[in-house]
């Protein structure tokens, strides 16, 4: 039987081991959107993770919905992604790149010269972002022209080339938690008449043309894609039929030989039996690693790999606060406790200050 702690080969990507780093906003990114130095030591402290999967990062200013969020756009954030890069690799971890879309998530204060945000609707959606004003409502979207999704397809294949010249091992997109791509993809949001709307081929459209896109580009062994079937984040209402969707989604993205997907199962960040989901039908569909993800514990992250209903697993919040999450769970050690009042504060405080078993405890 394979184990959580075992080497595993995705795509064109080996690993140490299956447990994975998953995606995590922290808002400390410089001016411009460029990566911090601290996000240096920040993530060469956790590269004994299999892979590291890297914060959502925005392939576009136009993608941008919360404040200090890193961008990969530009010759500046590929620079400083570079030095990230080379820290972890220097530690003998693997890290990819999340690329990210926030659509309506966003607020005009965000956006490039104060223009409403983007989506697959004019909607707005009942959320909050955060700005240098603190938390406020989202701005109503404008639902993107047919004309104009080529441009935004275009914005994830430059990431992601952008992304491998920084010394990325690979990346995942994020087509999941009610962003752009899931806002095309369920039809609680997607209320579009178009060949990007209405039956499920054409609310899969878009994924479809963005991985293809990045396959065309990075290869499918250095691509992977994050899911989120039936969670609620963000407004993102369920999908009326989200086993047909997800399943049909994955079938079409057969041919790409995708390296990866992440599976968020349930709520994100919350209960795993919020809604009824058949994963395992939704597996079937794949033939790449399946990463899965949300509220795993040792014990059923250890069982999860054991017993082939995945191959690795991400943990979220665990990472924040253990640097050294590979040593505990491989020890059965106690993990520290996580500080919320710090996970978007800034600086290094809650972010690079979490000891090891090594070192003595906050206090």
């Amino acid at each position: 039987m394979p184990s959580l702690f075992d080497p595993i080969r995705i795509g064109d990507i080996a690993l140490a081991n299956r447990i994975v780093m998953s995606p995590l906003t922290r808002s400390r990114a410089a001016p411009g959107q460029v990566p911090s130095a601290l996000a240096v030591d920040y993530y060469r402290q956790r590269a004994s993770a299999g892979m590291i999967i890297s914060e959502g990062t925005t392939v576009s200013a136009q993608g941008q919905g919360y404040i200090d969020t890193p961008g990969i756009y530009n010759a500046e954030q590929v620079a400083a992604w570079r030095r990230i890069t080379a820290a972890v690799h220097a530690e003998g971890g693997r890290i990819v790149a999340q690329l990210w879309h926030v659509g309506r998530i966003s607020n005009v204060a965000l956006q490039p010269d104060g223009t409403a945000p983007v989506s697959s609707t004019a909607r707005r959606a009942n959320a909050k972002t955060f700005t240098r004003d603190g938390f406020v409502e989202v701005s109503a979207p404008r639902a993107l022209a047919t004309d104009e999704i080529p441009a935004v397809v275009a914005s994830f294949r430059r990431a992601a080339r952008n992304a491998i010249d920084a010394g990325f091992d690979g990346v995942e997109v994020h087509g999941a938690n009610g962003y752009l791509i899931d806002q095309f993809l369920r039809d609680s949001v997607n209320d579009r008449t178009d060949a990007y709307g209405g039956a499920i081929a054409n609310r899969v459209r878009l994924l479809t043309e963005v991985m293809q896109a990045i396959v065309a580009e990075i290869g499918g062994g250095r691509s992977g894609l994050r899911l989120s079937p039936v969670t609620p984040s963000n407004d993102a209402g369920q999908d009326s039929d989200p086993q047909a969707l997800f399943e049909f989604a994955l079938a079409q993205l057969a041919p790409l030989g995708l390296a990866f997907v992440e599976v968020v199962e349930g709520q994100t960040g919350g209960a795993r039996d919020f809604a009824p989901f058949d994963y395992a039908a939704l597996r079937r569909r794949f033939a790449g690693a399946w990463i899965a993800n949300n509220g795993y514990r040792r014990e059923t992250a250890v069982d999860a790999v054991a017993s082939g209903r995945a191959d690795l697993v991400s943990f979220g919040r665990p990472f924040i606060c253990n640097p050294d999450l590979v040593r505990r769970l491989r020890e059965g050690a106690p993990l520290n406790a996580l500080d919320t009042r710090t996970l978007y504060s800034g600086g290094p405080s809650g972010y690079t200050d979490y000891p090891t078993l090594d070192e003595p405890a906050l206090t």
